[in-house]
């Protein structure tokens, strides 16, 4: 076996403490303003947007580089009235069957329930797939390491992207989501991670009045 080829680190930028700072700052603020929006405008996005926010998604860290991700863009209105279809029906036996009541008082402050008209009304839909494994350019197939971590880092950099560019997203986990790789020929080897749902908040959205935990209640530092 041959040694990796390195070659030299190039882009890398750094700055002086203040800028640092103000830059972290500033992201951390932007951020902080980020909320889950159920209530949609049909007003559609720029393609161009999308296609900065999946090119971000996919700058992502991966085991071993494996790349495991695909992101299905959905704008067709046929193919999101199928999918709401679909998803509508798994939630409808998730709450009346599947979820316990435990889980369903956490919900409760949310006021979520099975119907998703957002489904229809956003104007995209990102159905993002873990890559389970894959095959190599010779042919033979390969397996792919950390590849729900890498694809949860990968989601991440999509939502702050989209956040950052003006639109609002929500992150819907219908259980199970086989029909995503049925409506949108994924293959087998893909499984569906979560449906994405992007676009402009309707004027009269609102959300839950809820709060995030402060800083001391998420980290701890070791010196």
């Amino acid at each position: 076996m041959s040694g990796p080829r390195l070659v030299p680190l190039t882009g890398f930028e750094e700055y002086e403490t203040d800028e640092m700072i103000a830059r972290a700052t500033q992201l951390a603020v932007s951020l902080s303003r980020r909320r889950t929006v159920r209530d949609f405008s049909d007003r559609p996005l720029p393609d161009a947007v999308i296609e900065q926010a999946v090119r971000a998604a996919g700058s992502a860290p991966s085991g071993a580089n494996m790349q495991p991700w695909h992101f299905s863009i959905v704008q067709d209105p046929k193919i999101k009235h199928e999918i709401r279809v679909a998803a509508e029906a798994e939630e409808r036996e998730f709450y009346a069957h599947r979820a316990s009541p435990e889980w369903l008082d956490a919900l409760a402050p949310l006021g979520t329930d099975s119907d998703k008209p957002f489904l229809e009304i956003a104007p995209c839909l990102i159905a993002v797939f873990v890559q389970r494994w894959g095959h190599l350019p010779d042919g033979r197939k390969v397996k792919h390491y950390y590849p729900t971590e890498s694809v949860g880092l990968a989601t991440g950099l999509l939502i702050a992207t989209l956040h950052q560019a003006g639109v609002a997203t929500l992150t819907h986990t219908p259980s199970p989501m086989k029909f995503l790789n049925r409506i949108l020929g994924r293959p087998t080897n893909e499984r569906p991670f979560l449906l994405l749902v992007a676009g402009f908040p309707a004027k009269t959205a609102k959300v839950p009045d809820i709060g995030r935990k402060p800083l001391k209640d998420i980290a701890t530092w070791h010196k």
